[in-house]
């Protein structure tokens, strides 16, 4: 479900032309591939054969980097092959990115807030302005205050 919601996002800025504002498009991208690393690590975690045979093919899909790939495959093994240290290594992997995602987050609605989102009406958006502060930052902490305590 989580995934649905991401595309439906992307989709609603490709429909919007959300990724004229450089700078927000690229920190969401680098958020999907956050979001992707994550789920594929923690499908990595319960260690059965569609696990392992998924970890072997899609790390060894790095060895195609010229130059560096086959060390870069190495050093995410944790060794030569698939083992209990690549285990070791997703399962810190798992736990680590959400706090790069959480921050990455951050920097998107950083940018988000400097270049406004995208007007879907076409109206004259400079007649009404609002400051960032306090309005926006104490409306931000309330929703995520409230995302906190739904969880």
């Amino acid at each position: 479900f989580f995934f649905v919601c991401i595309y439906a996002h992307i989709g609603r800025g490709l429909y919007y032309g959300s990724y004229l504002y450089k700078e927000t498009w690229n920190v969401g991208v680098v958020l999907l591939l956050l979001t992707m690393m994550t789920a594929f690590v923690g499908y990595v975690l319960p260690w059965g054969q569609m696990s392992f045979w998924g970890a072997t093919v899609i790390t060894n899909l790095l060895s195609a980097v010229p130059y560096v790939g086959d060390a870069l495959v190495q050093w995410i093994w944790g060794g030569f092959s698939v083992d209990n240290a690549t285990l070791t290594r997703f399962f810190a992997f798992h736990f680590l990115f959400p706090f790069v995602i959480a921050g990455a987050t951050l920097i998107h609605l950083l940018f988000l807030h400097e270049t406004g989102s995208n007007n879907p009406l076409g109206l004259n958006s400079d007649a009404d302005n609002i400051s960032f502060h306090p309005y926006f930052s104490y409306k931000d902490l309330l929703g995520f205050v409230g995302l906190l305590l739904a969880l």
